[in-house]
């Protein structure tokens, strides 16, 4: 079985002058990203590597996830900013089937996207419809022993989660 895990960078700033990708937490992202790495731990969901946006909003949600996850693997990828589904799925494809659990921390539309693509029609999948807000976590399980594999509707997404979500 293959786990991926999608989590959207959380709450930015927007300050005068400074680029997208430059681009820091918010005060609510500072506050709703280590909830949901605590939230992500009570699940059992630790990835066994941690793929990140190499944008400071994403950078800056992974350092606040991480603490309680204990000692991930990571890596910073570009190809992960601001990335149409098709870049997105070929990061995935990309990764050693020696990996069973993967974390990608990224942007929308994106992310959306790709979970939207990749999970199987259900009652969580529809969940996906409404909004994939800052700092959600989608969770997609995979048969099969190869994240090459992976396409449309193969996913079974298993929890879909969201800071509102948590209180």
């Amino acid at each position: 079985m293959r786990r991926l895990m999608l989590l959207r960078h959380a709450k930015s700033d927007w300050p005068t002058g400074v680029e997208d990708h430059e681009r820091p937490l918010g005060k609510r992202g500072r506050r709703d990203a280590p909830r949901m790495g605590e939230a992500m731990r009570e699940r059992g969901f630790v990835p066994a590597l941690a793929l990140v946006s190499t944008a400071k909003r994403t950078r800056q949600t992974w350092d606040l996830v991480k603490p309680a996850l204990g000692a991930v693997p990571e890596r910073f990828e570009k190809a992960i900013y601001e990335a149409e589904p098709e870049a997105i799925l070929e990061v995935i494809r990309a990764t050693p089937a020696a990996v069973p659990s993967l974390l990608l921390v990224g942007h929308n539309p994106g992310l959306e996207l790709t979970a939207a693509f990749l999970a199987a029609d259900g009652p969580e999948r529809r969940a996906l419809a409404g909004k994939f807000p800052t700092a959600a976590l989608a969770v997609i399980d995979f048969a099969g022993e190869s994240w090459h594999d992976i396409g449309q509707g193969q996913g079974t997404l298993t929890l879909f989660l969201t800071p509102a979500g948590l209180d």
